[in-house]
């Protein structure tokens, strides 16, 4: 099943304008699949990250969906 999933975000990804948008895409849609997989809320774990970049930005890895248990947030004004 993940292998028909990704040859669709792979044919969809012929389609984008420029290879900066392309990158973009690919970026957001390899997110998205790994909250799928986490089975975490993709529209919410973006929007948190939206909301926290500059708690993010200092440790990236601890914003990464996990399977595991929750991450540790510290600092972040949502948590």
């Amino acid at each position: 099943m993940m292998t028909i999933k990704m040859m669709v975000i792979r044919k969809n990804s012929l389609f984008y304008k420029t290879v900066n948008g392309a990158h973009v895409g690919d970026i957001l849609m390899s997110l998205i699949e790994t909250c799928r997989h986490a089975k975490v809320n993709a529209y919410e774990y973006l929007l948190a990250l939206l909301k926290n970049i500059p708690v993010m930005r200092k440790n990236p890895s601890a914003w990464l969906p996990s399977m595991d248990a929750e991450p540790d947030r510290t600092g972040c004004p949502d948590s």
